[in-house]
């Protein structure tokens, strides 16, 4: 952290740059005329206010000027107390804070929300405006994890206090960047656009969060390249308007036509991701602040502040221990520039607690996001959307119906769609319902698809994307050969799910693309290999699982489905299935790579161990 001489002598040059409004002396409201907005006013009007009040010493107002104190800081209590504290003497202080106490009582002060998670979090007045309408809202009506709140009774959580957790854990990160390197000339605009970008990132989720764009816009919409954060930026877009936010964000220090891009682009990318590598492809920040793009959603290598919080929020809910410290790292970031580009990086030490924090996210996808019985209820509310689609109307703007999948297309429409369509569809007595309905009543009955068996092919056996639709069929025609079970069963009977179970990067180590400070060096940035951390982290960092389910829930026709499937591993040589000895003991020997065991696999009980031939006589 800089010395408080080297905070102010910093002050003044970023008072005459003229884009930032809330601290430059071109701003409206600023200068020595300005009246109205006291958040608007510079330096100069913020010392005409205090000379008017009381407060007039000369060396004192003379302090202030060259300090660079402006209307902006009036909304953070503690950062304005700190500057008075440094600007004023002992016996200055209390008449200083007092005034401007007084004056801060005319503005938007900040809201307090108690989470659950993070404590009482202060959200700025711009964010509970944004919050304050119709679109954020409809973010408490969408489950964080979907499907999985079946299986996991905690699971109740939704999107929109995630939204809130986002938001605070950005403005926490780049403030304490702000804080520790105040070289970085991160502004009062800076922070505002990543909270608001951390508190909107999740605005474009629908029904049932990745449900609705990971299983039913494929099958709804085959061919439409279609992703939540295209939805994100253009309800972001939505919400500002048809509120009319765009003289609030002024208010407030923001450059609309900048600010709005940045915001946009930490969301959903860059505008244009066709451009060059070489050059610099985001337009609402400068290079010399690529940092900033790093903390609501890294793609560098995925450590951001989203993950962080539902790291912390799910396992609370869902009652799994979370291992990932995100307040540490926090303590242990800053910023280092590596070939003319700045970079959040993290200190050396703290490796191992990011390859806990990617330990974490697996486990949680293997016991909860990808939970076999949360699946199949997701697939099955994918199938009775499928069924209702073409009957539902949803009005969008100038009166224009849509569809489950096509609201989307229009943000008025898509504001209306949350999963309360599943109770519509429920409690439905329209007859053209009547087969999405049945799905539904099956999942409340709790008559689900019958979980067959898991396996997972080697690397050069997995199954492409392309092939999946045929899964099915080639199941149903794997008719096993020994002692074949006397029921003849067609694709149609099958389910078939492949899933990749991954560190977040594909088959690529995260932490390969992590950058590093050391002690001796904060400044320069280094990479750390697996090799130097541990051998006995991953050498893997992806896989693929398929599941297979069957729809009739005939104990017959399951058990003799669980002895198509293991045919069927033994056919595409997957791994066995676990259970796979009990289902099918009569085919399992058939296949040499199930069956050759290492030697300690045959050891019986009577066989001493290590522990039992040690003597503990003394």
């Amino acid at each position: 952290m800089g010395s408080p001489a080297a905070g102010w002598a910093a002050a003044p040059a970023k008072r005459a740059r003229r884009q930032d409004p809330a601290e430059g002396p071109g701003s409206p409201g600023g200068g020595a005329g300005a009246g109205g907005d006291p958040r608007l006013w510079d330096t100069e009007r913020l010392c005409q206010h205090l000379s008017r009040s009381g407060v007039a010493e000369p060396s004192l107002l003379s302090r202030f000027r060259e300090s660079g104190v402006t209307g902006a800081m009036l909304l953070d209590l503690p950062a304005c107390a700190l500057e008075v504290t440094r600007v004023c003497l002992p016996a200055e202080r209390l008449k200083v804070l007092a005034c401007l106490n007084k004056l801060r009582q005319t503005v938007d002060v900040m809201k307090v929300f108690n989470d659950p998670v993070h404590g009482h979090i202060e959200m700025h007045p711009l964010l509970v405006r944004i919050i304050d309408t119709p679109q954020f809202q409809r973010l408490r009506y969408i489950k964080q994890l979907g499907g999985t709140y079946f299986v996991f009774p905690g699971a109740s959580h939704n999107r929109f206090e995630h939204s809130l957790g986002v938001g605070y854990l950005a403005g926490c990160l780049v403030r304490a960047l702000k804080e520790r390197q105040p070289e970085l000339d991160i502004t009062q605009r800076d922070i505002l656009c990543v909270e608001i970008a951390g508190l909107c990132h999740d605005l474009g989720h629908g029904p049932f969060s990745h449900m609705f764009d990971g299983r039913f816009i494929p099958l709804a919409r085959e061919g439409l390249k279609w992703k939540h954060e295209t939805a994100s930026v253009k309800m972001f877009e939505h919400l500002v308007t048809s509120n009319g936010l765009e003289e609030v964000m002024k208010s407030y220090g923001l450059v609309l036509e900048e600010d709005m891009t940045f915001i946009k682009e930490q969301i959903g990318g860059p505008f244009d991701e066709n451009i060059c590598e070489k050059s610099w492809p985001y337009r609402g920040r400068p290079k010399e602040k690529s940092f900033l793009y790093e903390i609501v959603a890294n793609k560098k290598n995925g450590i951001d502040v989203d993950k962080w919080d539902y790291f912390a929020r799910d396992c609370h809910h869902l009652g799994i221990q979370n291992n990932f410290d995100y307040r540490r790292l926090i303590k242990f970031t800053r910023v280092c520039e590596v070939e003319n580009q700045k970079h959040i990086c993290a200190r050396d030490k703290e490796v191992g607690n990011l390859y806990d924090m990617f330990h974490t996210r697996n486990c949680l996808h293997r016991r909860a996001y990808q939970h076999k019985i949360g699946n199949i209820i997701e697939i099955m509310i994918t199938e009775a959307f499928q069924k209702a689609d073409h009957f539902f109307e949803i009005e969008g703007s100038k009166g224009k119906l849509y569809r489950i999948s096509t609201a989307m297309e229009d943000m008025e429409a898509y504001t209306k769609l949350t999963d309360n369509i599943y109770l519509e569809i429920l409690h439905s007595s329209r007859p053209e319902l009547n087969e999405a309905r049945e799905i539904l009543r099956k999942i409340e009955r709790r008559e689900l698809y019958k979980f067959l068996g898991e396996t997972q092919p080697e690397k050069a056996n997995e199954i492409p994307k392309d092939e999946y639709d045929g899964l099915a069929d080639d199941i149903a025609n794997s008719k096993p050969e020994k002692n074949p079970p006397n029921v003849d069963l067609k694709a149609e009977d099958f389910i078939v799910d492949v899933i990749s179970m991954d560190y977040g990067m594909k088959d690529q180590n995260p932490i390969d693309n992590v950058l590093f400070y050391c002690k001796a060096d904060p400044s320069k940035a280094v990479k750390i290999s697996k090799e130097q951390v541990s051998r006995l982290l991953p050498r893997i960092f992806a896989e693929q699982v398929i599941r297979v389910y069957c729809k009739n829930l005939d104990p017959n026709i399951v058990s003799a489905a669980k002895q198509y499937f293991v045919q069927w591993c033994i056919k595409r040589d997957f791994t066995k299935p676990q259970d796979g000895d009990v289902i099918a003991p009569h085919l399992t020997p058939m296949k040499q790579s199930w069956n050759n065991r290492s030697g300690d696999e045959f050891k019986t009980a009577s066989e001493p161990s290590c522990k039992q031939r040690l003597s503990f006589n003394k």
